[in-house]
């Protein structure tokens, strides 16, 4: 028996064009006080980083794919197949790297490997939709002779930021900003470079304030103003709006403001025509507001959502969703008397003819920080697996 265990050194979580770095250790668990015969043998061992799409049949019209081949593992195969048994295209996967070949383990020993690969920039973002899926994993492969591979995935989640494949790191490496007083590895550099480029870059996009103003009226008239700061956000953000009831002539009653994402399939896979997208709700605020002459909200993005993405296959976009009721007829606010001697009940009406209306205010949302984001992440560091 060998233990195998994965680490992801730095988190779950990456961007594209980062580098991914795993540690992976294989253990003989058996005592040392053990004979010389209880040592284990392994005759290889890769590791390779592969994307997985996997698309609803009910929603979306692939070409069919040759995949399925590969999901019978032989009992002596060979052939390191990371995405085997796995459902869905394999629409991205890096070079196998070979760990070791002959490995052998006595009891109690272990062997340390490293591996490290730098993620594709032109790959989609890790995402969960109502149609498609596209997900990340670093898959180990291991085997015994005459047996059957054994396969470790370790998910990860990665995020792409428009921009940064187009940037050229500068060739002279004494002009680039450094840290004396540190020994990094060229990769090292260029990695942290990227995300703190990465950072720079999410910051000069959401930081820009200007006061977006809207009037929101219904046939009857109008209702009030809606002010926004800002609409570029990064996940992690939150979404502040504020209303202004008291330019309105016609009485708001009540309204709710949903952050919701749209997820739309490209004309050409869609399983029907003219399908409506796939809405999902992601933080939501109601409010009664009668009387009312300012009000406000705020919505958290959460750290776990996906960005706003474009593949050949499907759209992702982020929108404020805000339904309004109304009256139809004018409700007048009620007066505290000046002589307080005596008691006055107010109670509200038991019947209110209402409008009711909705707007959609489209909003972008960027990734943000990878390391930000580990640490909400559903995903594990660490993986293992006992062949």
């Amino acid at each position: 028996m060998i233990e195998v265990l994965a680490q992801l050194s730095r988190g779950p979580v990456f961007l594209a064009g980062e580098m991914l770095e795993c540690v992976i250790i294989f253990t003989n668990p058996l005592s040392a006080a053990s004979t010389s015969a209880s040592s284990e043998m392994l005759a290889w061992a890769s590791a390779q980083i592969h994307c997985q799409f996997h698309a609803s049949e009910n929603r979306v019209a692939l070409p069919p794919s040759d995949d399925s081949k590969h999901d019978v593992q032989a009992e002596n195969e060979t052939v390191f197949v990371p995405n085997r048994g796995e459902r869905g295209q394999c629409i991205l996967s890096t070079p196998p790297k070979i760990l070791f070949c002959d490995l052998r383990l006595d009891p109690g020993e272990s062997k340390t490997y490293s591996y490290s690969e730098m993620l594709p920039v032109d790959g989609p973002p890790s995402f969960r939709g109502q149609a498609v899926k596209y997900v990340y994993k670093l898959t180990i492969g291991c085997q015994r002779v005459n047996s059957p591979i054994k396969l470790l995935r370790v998910p990860f989640r990665v995020l792409v930021l428009h921009g940064l494949k187009d940037y050229q790191f500068p060739q002279d490496e004494a002009v680039a900003p450094s840290n004396p007083f540190l020994e990094e590895e060229e990769g090292t550099k260029k990695d942290s470079r990227l995300a703190d480029l990465a950072t720079e870059l999410l910051m000069a996009a959401t930081s820009r304030r200007s006061l977006h103003l809207y009037n929101i009226s219904n046939t009857r008239g109008k209702v009030g103003r809606f002010g926004i700061f800002k609409t570029v956000y990064k996940i992690g953000e939150d979404v502040v709006g504020t209303f202004n009831f008291a330019e309105g002539d016609i009485p708001c009653l009540q309204y709710s403001v949903s952050l919701q994402t749209e997820e739309g399939i490209r004309e050409e896979f869609q399983r029907r025509r003219g399908q409506p997208v796939s809405c999902g709700t992601h933080a939501r605020h109601q409010e009664s507001c009668l009387h009312t002459g300012r009000s406000s909200f705020s919505l958290p993005i959460p750290l776990s959502c996906t960005p706003g993405f474009t593949t050949a296959v499907v759209s992702l976009k982020w929108r404020l969703h805000f339904e309004f009721v109304t009256s139809r007829e004018s409700v007048e606010a009620h007066t505290v008397p000046k002589n307080q001697s005596e008691t006055i009940t107010w109670t509200g009406v038991e019947q209110m003819e209402v409008d009711t209306f909705s707007w959609d205010l489209p909003i972008k949302v960027l990734p943000t920080n990878p390391i930000l984001a580990s640490y909400v992440s559903h995903f594990s560091s660490t993986n293992s697996i006992t062949i």
